[in-house]
């Protein structure tokens, strides 16, 4: 019997550092934590309105956001982008 478990909803699905030292691009994504103060200049998503106001603003360490989320950018910060 299988599990109603979705375990991708617990990062195993595999993901992404952002970091503005490194990659700062991330597709499919799932869930985004921000685990210092971040800023993003893109966020698309095809399930979130106006998901580009995401980019008006400093989303403080801790916070996370998820969604379906086609492509999410950093410009400021360290966060981890979980696929979907």
């Amino acid at each position: 019997m299988s599990s109603p478990v979705s375990y991708d909803l617990q990062g195993q699905g595999g993901g992404q550092v952002l970091a503005t030292s490194q990659a700062t691009t991330a597709t499919n994504v799932r869930w985004v934590q921000c685990l210092t103060d971040c800023v993003f200049s893109n966020v698309t998503s095809s399930n979130l309105a106006d998901a580009s106001d995401i980019t008006l603003f400093t989303i403080p360490a801790g916070v996370g956001f998820g969604g379906k989320i086609e492509s999410i950018t950093l410009t400021t910060g360290l966060a981890i982008a979980y696929y979907r």
